[in-house]
């Protein structure tokens, strides 16, 4: 797969998610989000603004404690890599969203409890902030590009907010995905079994 400057623009809008996240997700650990919408957004609630989109690590937000233990390393991993005295982000994750899942109670969240990277507790609280708004659970066919990006770190790509539209322009890049399509339709069927 070939990203391209398409009119669309879409290539040029990143998804900001944990650093631990988006590591979970190029090493074929995870394959979904959950979003309500960060405190800064435009709208009350979340919404896709593009079906493909760069993942933009962010790592103010994280913490070890909010997740699985099995999870918790991930957080050490990606701060190891993380000089934010460099004032540069690396981007090296292509996503498309194939589903996106609204979850509005407990015993649907239930259902995902073994799924995904975070804490019971974590997911609950996720659910229950802005309680009329759902639990977006995204599930996202996930590429590696072939040659990462580095882009300074700028103001308009920090605070609580979930898509920022990347300044500058990204190179045409080959990527390769990161579960084969097999495995890919395996860990969908899986989550959408779970909702019938």
């Amino acid at each position: 797969m070939l990203v391209t400057n398409g009119s669309d623009g879409s290539e040029h809008v990143a998804l900001k998610e944990w650093a631990s996240a988006v590591q979970a997700l190029k090493e074929g650990k995870l394959i979904m989000v959950m979003r309500k919408g960060g405190i800064a957004e435009e709208t009350r609630d979340f919404r896709l603004v593009s079906p493909r989109f760069f993942l933009l690590p962010a790592y103010e937000h994280q913490r070890r404690e909010l997740l699985k233990p099995e999870y918790q390393g991930l957080v050490d991993e990606t701060l190891k890599e993380w000089d934010p005295g460099q004032g540069l982000l690396r981007i090296d994750t292509y996503a498309e969203a194939v589903d996106d899942i609204e979850v509005t109670d407990q015993e649907q969240l239930d259902k995902l409890k073994e799924l995904h990277i975070w804490t019971d507790t974590f997911a609950e609280e996720r659910l229950k902030w802005k309680r009329k708004q759902p639990l977006h659970i995204l599930l996202l066919r996930v590429y590696r590009l072939e040659q990462p990006v580095e882009i300074p770190l700028k103001p308009v790509y920090t605070g609580c907010k979930s898509w920022v539209k990347l300044e500058e322009r990204i190179p045409e890049a080959g990527m390769k995905p990161v579960l084969t399509d097999e495995q890919f339709h395996e860990e969908t069927v899986k989550i959408r079994k779970r909702f019938d």
